[in-house]
């Protein structure tokens, strides 16, 4: 029997870019082989080496996890619907959690300003003054001040929270015009904590914000964290998203956590005390480079806004102490479709952190466990160590001077066709990453080539699959098209 198989969009592009399948088969397992079977490029996606279901991939069959089922070996049935939730990186809250979210409210006053201000909260019965005073008492700390944070302080701080603490430490860029809402083209170059604390500040003088201009590590998450009442994760990288799970589960707090791709995002609520965390879901991070961050993939400038007003809304119903929360449940958003859909989440009791006999009893080095090299540099969307992985690199001043000296080499550039669209080095050949394995037999193993892409992640593991395939002179070039246009031609736009 066949079974309908939908595919995120990360995922898409191994599929032949199809959205749903049909696989035969007759356990979620067989359904899955076939489908790898299929699909070879997906392979490597959904298993490990071992053949084992990759532990950064959830799979829901009639969006009941099937690890609440019978696993692989869970039946299917004619008109069953599978549905793939890789990491792209509830139920109604008891009164005490709140309470805890919101500081000593009964002691807040509110001015005659506020309270024409708020007026819009106050003749609703479900905030009132007392959801009022609960949000002017809060303290709420966002990591990262980009496409989700700035949505996030935005409406959270016209909305009244007394403390809004900000984590970041980059400056602004003009690729970040198209979705952070918090900065403005006379930011460029500033640093963000500054840019949004006079943009917030501006939407409430009343409000206080705190710039915290500091990459979050495990030297200093706990000191940082525990002067806030919820967490909100606005960070698009795995090991940040780890540490900010593992920190708030330690220090007993709320983590609402949002993640966005291209066109696809997902929202939900952690906090180990009522139900799952961020481990429970995905029990460890994908390889490096295996899921592209937003500066490799994209993301649409309008959809940070939708995931990060939603995170917003799950903070101020956590602080006012009304309406169901998302712990226990991850909320999937895709734009193109305008459609929403709410997945079940288990406690994993078998988890290291938040489980019957947890084994982590502290934070760990994340980027270790995620695989990234560490790096001064490595904030807001990590890179693949392509020196650790044993990729071979050459340099752009390296490639232009052997250009320059008529050396015969063949550049392959691996982005999508629409990205070739944007700029190009000049004699380079788009054979886009994809369909390498189906167009390896147009490239000759005795000739030297040197593949790139836009920042060198993707070319990275072009040049890892070419070399298993045999081919000995192939390169990466460091920094890829992105450091050719800084670097060697200015006139090539970066994007």
């Amino acid at each position: 029997m066949a079974i309908e198989i939908h595919l995120p969009t990360a995922l898409r592009a191994y599929a032949e870019k199809q959205e749903k399948v049909s696989i035969e088969g007759k356990t979620v397992g067989e359904v899955l082989r076939n489908l790898a079977g299929q699909y070879p490029a997906l392979s490597k996606h959904l298993f490990s080496e071992e053949g084992n279901l990759r532990n950064f991939v959830n799979v829901y069959l009639n969006e009941e996890d099937i690890r609440g089922l019978s696993g692989k070996d869970t039946p299917v049935r004619s008109g069953d619907r599978l549905m793939i939730v890789p990491s792209i990186a509830g139920g109604t809250p008891p009164s005490g959690v709140a309470r805890e979210a919101s500081g000593a409210w009964e002691e807040v006053v509110l001015s005659q300003e506020e309270i024409q201000r708020y007026s819009r909260h106050l003749i609703m019965p479900e905030v009132g003054m007392q959801g009022q005073k609960r949000l002017k008492a809060a303290r709420v700390l966002l990591v990262g001040a980009g496409g989700l944070g700035s949505p996030l302080g935005l409406y959270l701080a016209a909305a009244g929270v007394g403390r809004i603490g900000i984590v970041d430490f980059d400056t602004v860029e003009f690729s970040n015009l198209q979705r952070q809402v918090l900065h403005a083209t006379q930011d460029v170059g500033r640093p963000k904590l500054e840019s949004a604390q006079m943009r917030l500040q501006g939407v409430n003088p009343g409000v206080e914000i705190v710039p915290h201009e500091l990459r979050l590590s495990s030297a200093n998450a706990l000191e940082v964290l525990k002067e806030y009442d919820v967490v909100a994760d606005g960070t698009d990288n795995f090991p940040t998203r780890y540490l900010v799970n593992d920190a708030c589960a330690l220090l007993g707090k709320p983590n609402v956590y949002a993640s966005i791709f291209r066109f696809e995002g997902q929202v939900s609520v952690f906090d180990a005390r009522l139900g799952p965390c961020y481990r429970c879901l995905y029990p460890e991070p994908p390889p490096p480079g295996l899921v592209p961050s937003c500066a490799e993939g994209g993301v649409l400038g309008v959809l940070p806004g939708i995931v990060g007003a939603l995170q917003a809304l799950e903070v101020i119903k956590l602080l006012v102490g009304q309406g169901e929360l998302l712990i226990g449940q991850l909320l999937l958003f895709d734009a193109l479709k305008m459609e929403f859909k709410k997945l079940k989440l288990r406690k994993d009791p078998g988890c290291p952190l938040c489980g019957k006999n947890p084994t982590i009893r502290g934070l760990i080095d994340y980027e270790e466990f995620c695989g990234v090299a560490s790096s001064p540099q490595h904030s807001v969307g990590g890179s693949v160590s392509v020196e650790e992985a044993g990729v071979p690199e050459i340099s752009v001043q390296e490639l232009k001077k052997r250009l320059d000296g008529g050396e015969d080499l063949v550049l392959v550039d691996v982005r999508e066709p629409h990205e070739y669209e944007i700029c190009k080095i000049q004699g380079s050949r788009l054979i886009p990453l994809g369909e390498l394995p189906d167009r390896v037999h147009e490239l000759n193993c005795a000739e030297e080539i040197v593949v790139h892409c836009r920042m060198g992640g993707r070319s990275a593991q072009a040049v890892q699959f070419l070399m298993q395939a045999g081919f000995r002179k192939v390169k990466n070039l460091k920094g890829g098209i992105d450091a050719w246009a800084r670097e060697i031609d200015p006139s090539v736009p970066t994007y």
